[in-house]
């Protein structure tokens, strides 16, 4: 018959009753010492006929393996009327392999009022398939306050599906059974983030369910949950140390979460010792990193042996980075042919990557079929990407779907392409949302446009920042204009936006919050924007620092000014220099920069600049 629970040898399973003294029933409890003079005196006292005696000594003798020595003491205090002898008499024939022997010893014994012999019937039956019988002595058992016989009727309900199981395995729980505490942990945990999967253990990937719980009821929903495995871990459970380790750390108790994670990694649990692994890492430690993963990879996990293949790829070690990606696919971890294909196109291998890429995802991996579908976009092949682009993105991948929309945007097919834009703006996706709002803007909805790019400015769009400015700018009436000098403190939301834009770096942003600023009678703000946005390349910026510049006195600088812009192709930058040459008497140079204004334009600065060029070549010719 196999252990019963999570303890490992016959003596903890309860069918051995731990000898002691005796309780209220006369049955076997535990604590007894089992020095040589405590033997020698139950020895005395059994020989002189001390049903006691000839109990607890049975039960040292079998304790210790004595199974010849422990039976006439356990067979002749049975026939004296000692439950506790009965149950450990028929622990002693299970253990000789008379299994129907025990049975009738243990019935004996569970009849008479023992717990533990209860306990070992129902386990008797069920292993047989009598789950009936099993039911009625494990819930004798479970009744008298009995732990194991509490755990092992939950676990019969629980197999069955009956809703009664939580009952019981918080019975044996609160009582002290470890794997008790921590499966209710688990049920709990399971339940509060609507998990529904009855039996399985998925580790700590994901979540462990507490972070999923909020509010009052959740609140104490997710304490109950980190007291049971809690309680668990405290005795010894290393699964359950996991868990509560990955509770604490999403709490941020970092400390005493890495002392769990070190507890259950001591005791063999991979997962912890992977976990352990990534908080060094977080915390600067990467050397003693690498020898938590390489224990953890050692005995299986895959997310280990990836993160060791990102080390050793971050440090320049391509190929026992490879290795290590190979081992976490042996692993069955989809994650090492998706780092593998990211570690062969990086080194160019495109075909190679390919080959990973396509492997990872026809497992499922939906960020390598994303990978997979722009390499096939990337070699030409529209077609073939389009298919992998749609599962990826049905399988949850935002930058799948933005690049759907960008694909259907570049055939023309808008409609469908504002679609997958919406989806990946809804999921967060910044560009995709900047994207709907230009879409939206095209198509005149200016509401849902201003909704997108309010979204994606947010998100830190400098595009995004600025096209909603020009929105509210549209919208607001003019604003009377100030000397320059006047200042003027109060700035609308348009301006604001027009300033993050700006801080971010968008060179037209900083052109207008430079005009805004110049409007305000602001000359200093103006300049610094307006010097920004010229040396970031902006012809217009340049521009309108020269005619500051100008206004200000400061011809000569203003002039060097116009000479960028005109360079970068500013008609009217060029026109003003022609002019500055001009007065300055320098002809030829002014004539030049005409030419320039005239081939540059717009129209109306082309018909000035020709005029000014024939003027400035008859008087050349003169």
């Amino acid at each position: 018959m196999d252990v019963m629970g999570d303890k490992a040898t016959l003596f903890e399973t309860g069918r051995f009753v731990q000898p002691s003294g005796r309780d209220e029933a006369g049955e076997v409890i535990e604590g007894v010492a089992e020095d040589a003079a405590e033997e020698a005196r139950r020895r005395i006292a059994a020989e002189a006929g001390d049903v006691e005696a000839m109990s607890v000594l049975g039960a040292m003798l079998l304790r210790r393996g004595d199974l010849d020595g422990a039976e006439p003491h356990l067979r002749a205090a049975t026939a004296a009327g000692d439950r506790a002898a009965a149950n450990n008499l028929g622990v002693l024939l299970h253990q000789r392999g008379y299994a129907d022997d025990a049975a009738g010893w243990w019935r004996i014994a569970a009849v008479a009022g023992s717990a533990a012999a209860a306990h070992a019937l129902g386990r008797h039956h069920r292993e047989r398939g009598d789950e009936p019988a099993a039911e009625y002595w494990l819930r004798q058992s479970a009744e008298q306050g009995h732990a194991l016989g509490a755990y092992a009727l939950a676990d019969l309900l629980e197999h069955r599906g009956d809703a009664r199981a939580e009952l019981w395995m918080r019975s044996a729980a609160e009582r002290g059974h470890r794997e008790a505490a921590y499966r209710l942990a688990r049920a709990l945990d399971r339940k509060a983030v609507g998990e529904g999967d009855a039996g399985a253990d998925d580790g700590v990937s994901g979540s462990t369910g507490v972070s999923g719980v909020s509010g009052g009821s959740g609140s104490s929903a997710a304490e109950e949950v980190e007291q049971w495995y809690r309680q668990a871990a405290a005795r010894g459970h290393r699964r359950a140390a996991l868990h509560l380790g990955a509770i604490l750390e999403k709490r941020g108790e970092l400390k005493e979460a890495g002392r769990w994670y070190l507890t259950s990694a001591k005791d063999g649990e991979a997962r912890a010792a992977c976990a352990l692994g990534f908080l060094l890492r977080d915390a600067g430690d990467t050397e003693s990193a690498a020898v938590w993963w390489l224990r953890a990879a050692q005995d299986g996990d895959g997310n280990a042996a990836n993160a060791l293949g990102a080390l050793h790829a971050e440090r320049g070690e391509p190929q026992t980075a490879e290795r290590w990606y190979r081992a976490a696919m042996d692993a069955g971890d989809d994650n090492g042919a998706y780092n593998l294909a990211l570690l062969c196109a990086e080194q160019g291998r495109t075909a190679q990557a390919e080959q990973w890429y396509r492997r990872a995802a026809y497992a499922g991996h939906r960020e390598a079929a994303n990978a997979l579908a722009i390499l096939l976009l990337q070699g030409g092949d529209a077609r073939g990407a389009e298919p992998w682009f749609s599962k990826a993105a049905e399988a949850g991948s935002v930058d799948a779907a933005f690049n759907l929309g960008i694909l259907f945007a570049g055939r023309g097919e808008d409609a469908v392409a504002l679609r997958w834009y919406e989806r990946a703006a809804g999921a967060g996706h910044t560009e995709a949302a900047l994207q709907a709002g230009i879409a939206r803007l095209r198509d005149g909805d200016e509401r849902e446009a201003e909704r997108y790019l309010r979204c994606a400015a947010g998100g830190g769009s400098a595009e995004a920042a600025y096209r909603l400015a020009t929105v509210l700018d549209a919208r607001r009436p003019p604003v009377p204009s100030h000397e320059l000098g006047e200042t003027v403190h109060e700035k609308s939301e348009c301006e604001e936006w027009y300033e993050r834009a700006a801080s971010l770096g968008h060179r037209r942003a900083q052109v207008r919050v430079g005009m805004l600023a110049a409007a305000r009678g602001d000359v200093v703000e103006a300049a610094r924007w307006y010097r920004e946005a010229a040396e970031a390349g902006s012809r217009n910026g340049a521009f309108n620092l020269g005619l500051l510049l100008a206004r200000e006195g400061s011809e000569p600088e203003a002039a060097v000014w116009w000479a960028r812009a005109a360079d970068a192709g500013h008609g009217r930058a060029a026109l003003r220099l022609a002019l500055v040459y001009a007065r300055r008497g320098e002809l030829a140079e002014g004539q030049r920069w005409a030419d320039r204004a005239v081939a540059l334009g717009p129209e109306e600065v082309a018909e000035r600049a020709a005029r000014l060029r024939d003027a400035l070549r008859q008087e050349l010719s003169a």
